[in-house]
């Protein structure tokens, strides 16, 4: 598979762009009744993620392609069928190829919706 499927799409879930981290990408967001979030992304072009902090832990697995995250300096490329949990607290950033397509769970609220 090249995309996630139609049904995983649908646009009342479409993550605004003012909530991306990295351009170039598209998101649907998922709201778990804890307040934690599940986010797919597919990257249309090669992109660098701008450094950034949550404060909630967060996870996420590379389904295609490649994710280079950057921790502490250090380059961790992820790659399709590979995880990563990230810590609260930790700041990180990355770059990821046109193509890579991830899932990422929040342990918080991460995302708006375009239509809020």
């Amino acid at each position: 598979m090249d995309d996630f499927p139609e049904f995983m799409k649908c646009s009342a879930n479409r993550i605004a762009a003012s909530s991306q981290s990295t351009p170039g990408v598209e998101g649907y967001v998922f709201d778990g009744a804890d307040g934690s979030q599940m986010a797919f992304w597919t990257c249309h072009q090669n992109a660098t993620s701008a450094p950034h902090m949550h404060d909630y832990d967060e996870y996420m697995i590379a389904v295609q392609g490649c994710y280079t995250l950057i921790v502490g300096g250090k380059r961790i490329p992820v790659k399709g069928g590979e995880e990563y949990f990230i810590p609260r607290g930790l700041w990180h950033g990355g770059e990821v190829v046109a193509g890579t397509r991830t899932i990422h769970a929040f342990g918080g609220h991460r995302a708006q919706r375009a239509h809020q």
